[in-house]
């Protein structure tokens, strides 16, 4: 034994071991090893007197450390006894063979665990992390489910036998099938006629017995065979329809609890920052874009869906079924889309649509704010055309949100024609062929070709023009309607297969669609429409027989579709065209800091706005005017503007009369009438041209304190249109009448003062008169001596005779100096002949025109005589002493005038401070509030390419940041 293996002596010797090399003490014997057990007899009996435990622990180990030996012979000598030694251990080893194997199993189960472990915790890792979209589901929605009762939702569902009766008879669906098989199968006839010569002759003799038997047989399986072939068809219509019925009660269902959700979030049941859908803020790009006119060929690029048809072909109809309401003006034959319409289409808890500028939501679901909605694209559309034209290129901007609606942005053009009718601009045509153009050359816009079903194919124009855009049909979407009608009217049907097919034109698509839009009424509902072309398709022969197939009918198809192309063209170029305006952006930033670099990039609107604050700084400035400045401009303007009429038609007519009561009534007489007609209305007009000046000089005041030039044009035409707006008070002119009549009716001068005012007053009137009738002489007689000679001048043949006349009637003043102002005929004829004595011939009428010069110099320089004597003239003045010499009436007249003045001054004074200038303040805010909604009138009058780069640089940032959020929100959406 221990001779045997290390191993297994080893393994039997440490059972019998404690862990530090002793002999394992209270094991009983029936639970050891069997090897350990006989080690154990043997040590024991054989040392059972001598040797203690720790003894045999030695012995023990050391046979352990025993060198294993060699047999010689497997049954010679020591052999022998080597053979029964290796015969009794051999289960020994049998046994620790086993033993390593369940260690072998142990560590495997414990190392492909912790592998496995860690192979779900790696995976584990690699999955993202949802903790942080948690809020896509409402808190409420959780609350929600928790309320629900699952016995009542298990209630509601459809019982099991229910829905086995949806499903089609799948036993005469396998039978059916395998009639087809067979009949696939089964040998043509022509095979039958290729192999007959092949039979042997006695088959043929035994078939030409019974031809008639045969052919009866084989019409008879042909019948019937036909009558199964309908019959699947028909089984084959029915589950489709049923499976149909059932998928939009589910849908319907769906709508309705999402309608629900939507409507309790709306409520304010989850308190949460409302976000805009991701298609509201890709329809804000397409309408910043819509206005954006960039010169760095930065092209709109952006998908959008562009419907276009001939006219009356039923676009509108088809929009009107994707949109779920009959939101577009409708009319018999005539034009009525006259203007692109962008529509926005989102889903939302109520059904409401709204314009892009305005905040009114009209209700879609109540027929009054349908009509009202139509009314106002009608609206919109007749303004957007300008005089002239019948159609125009701006756009009309709407979103409809509603439970169940795809996403998606359409544009409806105006509808092709091919003849201009009456009534219309001759280029119509043309204008709508270059809009249909201009968005359909936009490489990622779809195009929804709508053709009407109901009249030839060979008329149609829109084909054409889409095959000229779009020539490989990879962004074009073919919708046929009126496919009801089409049904009727045409005499093959395989027509329609053949235009769903693409085979008729030579236009390509991507998909092809057949539509029904209703009957033709417009007061059908879309609900009605809805069911009249589900009712069709499933009457129709065109899906029966195969003509079309279930998912090209319908525009419920229709709209999926064209939602699933358009946000696939939209994921595939956005991101293209946010760097296309990346880089406009860095070219317009380059640019204006390379020409303003010190200047802040302000658009036309902001320009508008620093404009406005100052314009309203410089009307708040005439307020400050001071009343003394006010009363010297305006009596200085008034007089400038009366004192010709007060010297020529009062002052001297009555001057000249030479009687002292005489003057004083001519004058009242005068004044009177002066007065009442024409002094007021001169008086406000002196006013409001005073208040314009004022204002105008203040407005170059302030522009010389470092203001821009480019508000020069805006406050031009502010300022212009301000003083249009304004009209003086009309009472105002009844209180001044009375009150000059009343200043003009005193004459009492109260002080000395006063006296030596009006004395100045007039000197100063009656020099500046005298000055301006010298002038008038000089210029009539030529220059004189001095002139001639100092100036090299000569005097002309018509000067020299005024000259010669002047002189003549120089003598007649000087020995009459009390002449009249009119000189007598005698007197013409005597200065004529005096004048022809000297060889001058002169005309008469010459004579009295040179006489009126003269005598009006030389009775203004008899009146500055005469004014010189009154200085002292108070006196006998206020104790009414009778002078001739010294009578000084036209002194008092104008003490009068002068008086007048000042008072008049004084109350236009009030007048314009207290309410002209405060209406004044007021009309050019309305001014500034209409010119700051009127678009083209800014646009006019703030100008240049500094506003232009301004305005482009704006813009491109406000479509960059919005093209961003929106790739990022598309982003989280995928």
């Amino acid at each position: 034994m221990l001779r045997a293996g290390n191993s297994v002596a080893c393994l039997a010797c440490r059972s019998l071991l404690s862990p530090r090399m002793g002999v394992r003490v209270g094991v009983p014997i029936q639970k050891l090893h069997p090897l350990s057990r006989a080690i154990h007899h043997r040590f024991t009996n054989a040392n059972s007197q001598r040797t203690p435990h720790r003894t045999a622990a030695r012995h023990i180990s050391s046979l352990c450390r025993l060198p294993p030996r060699t047999h010689k012979s497997r049954y010679g000598g020591q052999g022998g006894h080597g053979y029964q030694q290796h015969r009794s251990f051999w289960a020994v080893r049998l046994a620790a063979r086993l033993l390593k194997l369940r260690y072998l199993f142990l560590g495997g189960a414990v190392g492909g665990g912790y592998t496995a472990k860690k192979t779900y915790e790696e995976w584990k890792d690699l999955l993202p992390d949802l903790s942080e979209y948690n809020w896509v589901v409402p808190d409420f929605v959780w609350e929600l489910a928790e309320q629900i009762d699952l016995e009542k939702l298990a209630r509601a569902l459809p019982e099991v036998a229910e829905i086995a009766k949806l499903m089609p008879d799948l036993e005469k669906i396998g039978e059916n099938f395998t009639f087809l098989k067979s009949l696939l199968s089964t040998e043509s006839p022509g095979e039958s006629a290729l192999k007959a010569p092949e039979a042997p002759v006695a088959a043929a003799s035994a078939a030409s017995t019974a031809p008639s038997a045969e052919s009866g047989e084989k019409q008879y399986k042909k019948a019937s065979d036909k009558e199964k072939i309908d019959q699947l068809q028909e089984e084959i219509l029915r589950s489709q329809m049923k499976y149909q019925r059932m998928l939009e009660r589910l849908e319907k269902e769906n709508k309705e609890l999402r309608k629900v959700v939507l409507q309790k979030d709306d409520k304010g049941i989850h308190q949460r920052k409302i976000k805009k859908s991701l298609i509201d803020l890709y329809s804000e790009v397409l309408d910043i874009l819509s206005d954006f006119d960039s010169n760095y060929n930065t092209q709109d690029h952006l998908p959008r869906v562009v419907v276009v048809g001939d006219q009356s072909a039923g676009k509108t109809s088809v929009l009107e079924m994707i949109a779920q309401a009959r939101i577009f003006p409708r009319g018999s034959g005539e034009m009525m889309t006259r203007s692109p319409v962008k529509v926005t289409l989102s889903e939302g808890p109520h059904h409401v649509a709204m314009f892009k500028d305005s905040s009114r939501e009209f209700d879609l679901s109540k027929e009054e704010d349908l009509a009202a909605l139509r009314h106002e694209i009608e609206l919109r559309m007749r303004k957007s055309v300008k005089d002239g034209q019948t159609v125009s290129p701006e756009t009309i901007s709407i979103s409809v949100k509603g439970p169940g609606i795809q996403r998606m942005v359409l544009v409806d053009l105006p509808g092709v024609i091919n003849t201009v009718t009456a009534g219309m601009a001759a280029d119509t045509k043309e204008t709508i062929f270059s809009i249909s153009k201009a968005y359909m050359q936009n490489p990622n816009a779809i195009i929804l070709c709508i053709q009407d079903g109901s009249v030839d194919a060979e008329r149609s124009i829109v084909t054409d023009l889409v095959s000229q855009m779009d020539p490989q049909g990879k962004r074009t979407i073919f919708v046929l309607t009126k496919v009801d009608l089409a049904e009727k009217n045409l005499s093959s049907p395989n027509r329609i297969q053949q235009i769903v097919e693409g085979k008729l034109f030579p236009m390509k698509a991507l998909g092809y669609f057949a539509v029904v839009t209703g009957k033709g009424s417009s007061s059908e509902s879309i609900d009605s429409i809805k069911d009249y072309e589900e009712d069709f398709f499933q009457s129709s022969r065109l899906l029966r027989d195969g003509m079309l197939k279930a998912h090209q009918v319908t525009t419920k198809n229709l709209s999926l579709a064209v939602s699933d192309c358009f946000w696939k063209m939209v994921r595939e170029s956005v991101e293209q065209q946010a760097d296309a305006f990346k880089a406009s952006r860095f070219n317009l930033e380059t640019e204006w800091k390379n020409n303003y670099p010190r200047l802040r990039e302000l658009d036309r609107n902001e320009l508008f706005e620093k404009a406005k604050n100052e314009i309203l700084d410089e009307v708040i400035s005439l307020s400050q005017v001071t009343p003394k400045h006010w009363e010297s401009i305006l009596q200085k303007k008034l007089w400038e503007r009366v004192s010709t009429h007060v010297i020529e038609n009062i002052y001297l007519p009555a001057a000249q009369t030479m009687d002292s009561g005489t003057f004083n009534t001519t004058v009242d007489i005068k004044l009177k009438q002066w007065t009442d007609k024409q002094l007021p209305h001169k008086a406000l007009e002196v006013a409001w041209e005073t208040l314009q000046e004022e204002f105008a000089r203040f407005m170059a005041e302030y522009k010389g304190k470092d203001q821009d030039d480019i508000f020069d044009k805006l406050k031009e035409a502010v300022k212009d249109e301000s003083i249009k707006r304004h009209k003086w008070n009309e009472r105002a002119m009844d209180s001044l009448r009375v009150i000059q009549h009343n200043a003009l009716e005193d004459r009492s001068i109260t002080d000395k003062p006063q006296w030596d005012a009006a004395i100045q007053f007039m000197e100063e009137t009656l020099q500046s008169r005298l000055k301006d009738t010298e002038s008038v002489i000089n210029d009539m007689v030529g220059p004189d001596w001095k002139q001639r000679w100092m100036h090299w001048t000569n005097r002309t043949a018509d000067q020299h005779i005024r000259n010669e006349t002047k002189n003549e009637l120089e003598r007649l003043l000087k020995l009459q100096e009390d002449h009249t102002a009119y000189l007598a005929n005698d007197e013409v004829t005597t200065v004529r002949k005096n004048l022809e004595s000297r060889h001058v011939e002169v005309d008469p009428v010459l004579i009295k025109d040179t006489w009126h010069q003269m005598y009006r110099r030389h009775f203004l320089q008899k009146a500055l005589a005469h004014c010189n004597l009154c200085r002292r003239g108070y006196y006998y003045y206020q104790r009414h002493f009778v002078d001739s010499e010294l009578e000084c009436n036209d002194v008092v007249l104008f003490w009068r005038i002068q008086r007048m003045l000042v008072i008049t001054g004084n109350t236009l004074r009030q007048q314009l401070t207290n309410t002209e200038v405060r209406r004044l303040e007021k009309n050019v805010k309305e001014v500034l509030e209409d010119f700051g909604e009127d678009n083209e009138k800014k646009t006019h009058l703030i100008t240049g390419r500094r506003v232009q780069l301004a305005e482009d640089l704006k813009k491109v940032r406000e479509i960059q940041e919005k093209l961003e959020a929106f790739i990022e929100a598309l982003h989280k959406e995928k």
